[in-house]
């Protein structure tokens, strides 16, 4: 089935969609009175408002056409991030989430200040406002503006040609839009992205069901037009997109960091309204990643079979929504994309906003009233979101979106996660060291980057990404010993403590207890894992 252009229906719905967001975002902005109503919500958000939030946020336009392209290039090995999304929440729900609740902060380089040291939150905020900038933020602009442009072509082929004309108008408007819709505050992101999660899911259930309905539902058909290694999710040593011991080594550290510490992710957990409340959603989001290997990544991947021809592996995905998708719900799944890149950009927007108001401003400035502190963490989303898209055409230069991403997260996080998770249960660690690992842990990154780019080594960045972890975790241990031991109040806020892996609260029942429902999730992700090694 093809449509050349979108019916009546579509139109309305699109229409309808975005205008309910739109009310729901002006609505949730008129409650902003403070910073803390800006950044965190208040901190009142429950465990659904927090899983389906953390959900959309992360599968967001950038993600869908980045794990399709991927699939269709080479496999269901790029689902290997997915479903390590689950064990890196178990993770932190069963130890980190009591120290960011009692720690009241309102950003994660604030907790390493109280962890450290003022260098090592002046260093990892700034870090973080450029991966905001040059990877997040730029990333979803980018895929944004790759969606617009293949629809465009599709839709109107005698506007194809002005490919340029296309892009960058997206990016401006894309741009426009979402530093608007930031300025709604975290509650108006969070309750938003509670309807969008509901219609990806929705939306990608039924193109799965399309695209098998395409090749006769039969799955025999896929295994028989399909090299075989593209089907298992684990892949040999020498595998150019991802091979197993980068799946070991080198996913959890980029899940670590994206789930744990990256500032746009965490202000959803720091936003919840108790700890409980917090680890429930937490694990709620883990549960929600695990299906999108059979409704994002295998679509991708029977795409090969209905679209042989495709080039571009970014152009996959809108390809297979103009193709595939009738009237009616082709305007819902259409009307859920835009909405996911809204989502997804006024959720890195915001978070850079939080960063430099929280991190830089208002420690200079402390006797800001909280009305001022608001209005200049709405004017530092304008800025920010000008920075992105002046930084988005430099991306079009890497060949498949998903590869740009994981790959710059490769150099830039491994020293970040040595001294959260070392930092964290290893009392000796002190401020020097946490400092030192971060600087020479990215001198050294930046070493393997130029030597990688140079030719004069070929190591894939999941791996590199390990051995990276490695050095940083050693370079951490040593100038830590060779310094002073931290003072014990430096200790309180964030370390593990004794009883943080308990039920907070005696009235749950064993179906509430975060510890049952981790062991059921981490049951689920074996099972879906061994069903595609």
């Amino acid at each position: 089935m093809s449509n050349s252009l979108l019916g009546l229906i579509d139109i309305v719905i699109i229409v309808l969609f975005l205008l309910l967001i739109a009310i729901i975002k002006v609505k949730s902005g008129k409650s902003v009175r403070t910073g803390e109503d800006l950044f965190l919500a208040g901190r009142s958000l429950g465990w659904v408002a927090i899983g389906f939030s953390l959900f959309a946020s992360n599968i967001s336009s950038t993600t869908l056409i980045g794990l399709s392209g991927q699939a269709y290039s080479s496999g269901l090995s790029v689902s290997n991030y997915e479903w390590m999304a689950a064990v890196v929440l178990i993770f932190f729900v069963l130890f980190f989430i009591p120290a960011y609740y009692r720690s009241k902060v309102m950003t994660v380089p604030e907790l390493l200040e109280k962890r450290f040291d003022r260098r090592a939150r002046v260093y990892f905020s700034v870090l973080t406002l450029f991966a905001n900038i040059v990877i997040d933020t730029a990333g979803t602009l980018f895929a944004g503006a790759v969606v617009f442009q293949v629809l465009i072509g599709l839709l109107f082929p005698g506007l194809a040609a002005n490919t340029s004309l296309i892009f960058y108008g997206s990016v401006i408007v894309l741009a426009f839009v979402s530093g608007f819709t930031a300025t709604g505050g975290f509650k108006a992101v969070a309750y938003t992205d509670i309807a969008q999660a509901v219609i990806l899911l929705v939306g990608s259930t039924v193109l799965t069901y399309m695209v098998f309905d395409q090749i006769g539902f039969s799955w025999e058909r896929v295994t028989a037009e399909t090299p075989p290694e593209m089907l298992s999710i684990i892949q040999p040593l020498n595998d150019p997109d991802l091979p197993w011991l980068g799946t070991l080594i080198g996913v959890p550290v980029l899940g670590f960091y994206f789930w744990c510490t990256n500032q746009f992710i965490a202000q959803r957990f720091l936003a919840a309204k108790d700890v409980n409340n917090a680890r429930w959603g937490g694990l709620f989001a883990g549960l929600l990643k695990l299906p999108v290997l059979l409704i994002m990544v295998l679509p991708g991947l029977m795409a090969r079979i209905i679209f042989p021809d495709i080039e571009n592996g970014d152009s996959v995905y809108p390809t297979m929504i103009i193709e595939l998708l009738p009237t009616g719900l082709l305007g819902l799944v259409l009307a859920g994309l835009i909405a996911a890149i809204m989502s997804s950009l006024d959720s890195t927007l915001l978070s850079a906003s939080t960063l430099i108001t929280m991190d830089f401003i208002t420690p200079r400035y402390p006797h800001l009233r909280p009305e001022q502190v608001k209005r200049i963490g709405r004017w530092a989303i304008i800025f920010f979101i000008v920075l992105s898209a002046a930084w988005t055409p430099v991306i079009s230069h890497y060949s498949r979106l998903f590869e740009y991403l994981q790959s710059a997260l490769a150099y830039i996080v491994p020293p970040v996660v040595a001294i959260v998770i070392l930092g964290f249960f290893w009392k000796r660690g002190n401020g020097t060291g946490a400092f030192w690992t971060l600087v020479g842990g990215h001198v050294f990154s930046l070493t393997l980057f130029l030597l990688n780019q140079l030719g004069v080594i070929s190591i894939h960045f999941t791996i590199l990404a390990g051995l990276l972890l490695a050095f940083s975790s050693i370079l951490f241990v040593v100038v830590s010993l060779l310094g002073k031991e931290p003072m014990k109040e430096k200790l309180s806020h964030f370390f593990y403590q004794k009883g943080d892996i308990s039920l907070e609260t005696s009235n749950h029942h064993w179906y509430k207890d975060y510890r049952y429902l981790s062991a059921g999730l981490a049951l689920l992700t074996i099972i879906l894992v061994v069903s595609f090694w």
